[in-house]
């Protein structure tokens, strides 16, 4: 299974907002030029997810709506993979969907060469990708960064690949 673990672009801060509601803030216009340009490069890369697992956050609905204008694929709000969500919360539950999918597949080789793409925030996504990889110092993310993870659905453990942001596509 390919993993895609998507930090959200860049948003407003408190002041930009006028409220001290963190779940409610939006992209920036840089955030949203962000989220374009990760969709761009999972478009050319191919990355074609049979699921999407997405913060129910504002700044998180915008990036996945934007990253994933271009794809058919299936999209499901969770309500814990907030900032201060647990990542060993969603590592267990992408264990399950993965042993759904597999009972629900009839090769198991289809399901090692589908992908999942999880848009989240900081820092869960940096110790999402330390708890799937067993990876001592959890990475750190730019906003719209993405980590590609080669998940290995019998040892429920992956190798990360690699990360890129959007400075990297400039």
């Amino acid at each position: 299974m390919q993993l895609f673990i998507m930090r959200h672009g860049e948003a407003q801060n408190f002041v930009e907002q006028g409220s001290r509601d963190d779940s409610q803030r939006a992209l920036t216009t840089e955030g949203e030029l962000e989220a374009k340009m990760m969709a761009n490069w999972l478009q050319k890369m191919k990355v074609k997810p049979k699921q999407v697992f997405v913060s129910p956050y504002v700044r998180a609905q915008q990036t996945c709506g934007i990253a994933c204008s271009m794809m058919e694929t299936a999209i499901t709000t969770l309500d814990f993979i907030t900032p201060s969500g647990d990542a060993k919360q969603v590592h267990d539950f992408i264990d399950g969907w993965c042993s759904d999918q597999q009972a629900l597949t009839e090769q198991q080789s289809e399901l090692k060469q589908e992908s999942l793409l999880i848009i989240a925030h900081m820092p869960l996504v940096s110790y999402l990708v330390a708890q799937l990889t067993q990876f001592e110092h959890a990475p750190i993310f730019a906003t719209a960064g993405i980590a590609h993870i080669d998940y290995d659905i019998d040892i429920m453990q992956g190798q990360l690949l690699s990360m890129v942001s959007p400075l990297d596509l400039c």
